[in-house]
């Protein structure tokens, strides 16, 4: 996540090359850095990952429809994301065209715990949505799980604000150096307890989409039982239907633990004196969940696609207030 301009004499001599604030020299005027090509792709990361999160984020809070709890996960998970590609666009604007300060580092830190802190915790409360729908058919979509959903929400978002008002409030090394993490300017002990919270979070979600396999397991077996009074064509499109969903679980679980493992578990092992490239190279696919997930997650639900294709071609789509079960699994 933060990708500032580097040397090789820099990193040579063992500085850190992503957090460069303890390098400057106070006695001379600072000079911008040149911009670089890790500067370039953290602007344009930022803005891709800014600009189809609030495409997300706006479609579903103007759309009445949308309403089920699965949208309300989705923006929240879109409203994360957006304020992560927003903590990069300030890590640029910060590093490469105003100068840098304790409190500019500070703040993007903090922006960034929380935004990942909130869309890692979306994620599991969209595979649990997922599982209660599927195990709770017949009441899934009624006020009470909105109203559930909607309380589960505001807690997500009030415990993710107080994970990364960490740093402000005093868990931050930027005077104490030797108790710096992998990712300065946390702290190893806050980095540690971070961590450890994702890889729980992570845990917990793969238990939800293994509880969704065993429970799709059910239906399809209900549904074996029944096939002989089922035509010869329909039977062949659950089949076929049952094994694209499967690819497209495989895919989601993927990316999910390909993202977030790394990090999870470099933050519990490393320290200061690691190489500040393995904190790089475990950062991007943290970083890089919050461009991929409106595509699995969002952009993939065909009610979204509906109102999105609605709102670029009015006269082609007719609209139709009527929503259908939203979860695809």
């Amino acid at each position: 996540c933060f990708i500032p301009h580097y040397n090789e004499k820099q990193y040579s001599s063992g500085a850190d090359p992503f957090f460069p604030l303890d390098q400057l020299d106070s006695s001379s005027p600072y000079e911008v850095p040149p911009l670089t090509v890790w500067g370039v792709a953290l602007c344009v990361s930022g803005t891709l990952i800014t600009t189809e999160n609030a495409i997300v984020v706006t479609t579903i809070l103007a759309t009445p429809s949308l309403r089920a709890p699965v949208f309300l996960l989705l923006a929240s998970l879109g409203l994360a994301d957006l304020l992560a590609g927003i903590a990069l666009i300030l890590r640029f604007l910060f590093l490469f065209c105003v100068e840098p300060s304790d409190w500019s580092e500070l703040l993007t830190s903090g922006l960034l715990v929380t935004s990942l802190t909130a869309s890692l915790c979306s994620l599991m409360g969209v595979a649990l949505d997922r599982y209660l729908s599927l195990s709770h058919a017949l009441t899934y979509g009624s006020s009470q799980s909105r109203r559930r959903a909607a309380v589960i929400l505001l807690l997500v978002w009030l415990g993710a604000c107080v994970i990364g008002a960490g740093p402000a409030m005093g868990w931050h090394c930027l005077g104490e150096p030797n108790s710096c993490s992998v990712a300065r300017p946390l702290t190893r002990t806050y980095l540690s307890l971070l961590c450890g919270g994702f890889l729980v979070v992570v845990i917990v979600t793969l238990q939800l989409y293994a509880g969704i396999c065993r429970v799709a397991r059910r239906h399809a077996h209900a549904i074996a039982t029944q096939r002989h009074f089922l035509p010869a064509n329909q039977s062949y499109a659950n089949k076929h239907s049952s094994g694209r969903g499967f690819s497209r679980l495989i895919l989601i679980l993927s990316v999910f633990v390909g993202c977030w493992m790394p990090f999870s578990l470099w933050g519990l092992v490393g320290d200061a004196s690691s190489p500040p490239l393995y904190t790089y190279a475990t950062l991007v696919p943290a970083a890089g969940s919050s461009l991929l997930n409106p595509i699995l997650y969002s952009l993939r639900n065909k009610d979204i696609r509906k109102v999105l294709l609605q709102a670029c071609c009015p006269h082609r789509y007719t609209q139709n207030t009527h929503i259908h079960h939203p979860v695809d699994v």
